[in-house]
């Protein structure tokens, strides 16, 4: 991975959310800046913003919100190690995710997780409605 070592050096923020494995097309990750799910330094942004090495980021992937500290920039993709290494996810960051995935994992299943229902369970919903005809 060609990591870009000098601090003055900036590189587009769609292309370092790329780079660093956010998403996983640079269009997505433009989309995403695009639509507010990621700011700089608690600002809004526009794809072609310009970040250097200690930005902080706040990225909202889902349920789920990443606050991140920019160590490096690279404007190549590479293997999931390699682009870990281009930031460092504050501590109260991991927390809030974790205690949000258990939250999550504790919520019952949806009634028909299948997506669409079975004849007998269209039958069983027509009884309920009816009445128990």
């Amino acid at each position: 991975m060609a990591a870009i070592d000098d601090k003055e050096t900036k590189l587009r923020i769609d292309k370092w959310l790329w780079a660093a494995r956010f998403f996983k097309t640079r269009s997505l990750a433009a989309d995403a800046v695009e639509c507010g799910k990621v700011l700089v330094n608690d600002v809004r942004v526009k794809p072609a913003k310009a970040i250097t090495a200690g930005n902080t980021l706040t990225i909202r992937l889902g349920p789920y919100q990443h606050v991140v500290e920019v160590l490096a920039l690279s404007d190549r993709r590479g293997p999931a190690p390699e682009a870990q290494k281009l930031y460092r996810e504050t501590q109260e960051s991991c927390l809030q995710r974790e205690a949000l995935a258990a939250e999550l994992r504790a919520q019952p299943k949806p009634a028909f997780p299948s997506g669409r229902p079975t004849k007998r369970d269209r039958r069983a919903i027509e009884k309920l409605r009816n009445g128990g005809e």
